[in-house]
């Protein structure tokens, strides 16, 4: 993702609440496969800008899950910013953990149904 001039202060870093709403929705990705429905944000229990963000620095976003309850998902995220594409560095610029609770359509949470592990593959062999 590319952050335009509209998403940047008076100085030409990006406002810290665009890059906070962005790691929150890459945040979702995973605790919304992992509740299989609907989930909504309830906890930054952490956020920590390393570095600023510019205009035209490409931004990746990397969550990995920390933690599943009975209701909840905690992720970590991760925002790295490719800068200068004439020579170009990448740099952490960003990391937060997030907590997720799968909600029913009343908006009160549900119990995350656990996926059952796999079948082991047949063995094979002469």
């Amino acid at each position: 993702m590319m952050p335009m001039p509209s998403d940047a202060n008076g100085n030409g870093d990006i406002f810290g609440g665009w890059i906070m709403a962005q790691v929150d929705i890459a945040g979702a990705v995973l605790p919304a496969r992992i509740a299989r429905g609907r989930i909504t944000t309830v906890a930054v229990n952490q956020f920590i800008f390393k570095q600023a963000v510019s205009v035209s620095d490409l931004l990746s976003f990397y969550a990995t899950v920390e933690r599943i309850g009975t209701t909840s998902v905690t992720v970590h995220v991760e925002v790295y910013a490719e800068r200068n594409p004439a020579d170009p560095k990448t740099v952490k610029v960003t990391e937060a953990n997030l907590t997720y609770v799968a909600i029913d359509r009343d908006g009160r949470p549900r119990p995350i149904v656990k996926a059952p592990a796999p079948a082991p593959a047949p063995l094979t062999g002469a």
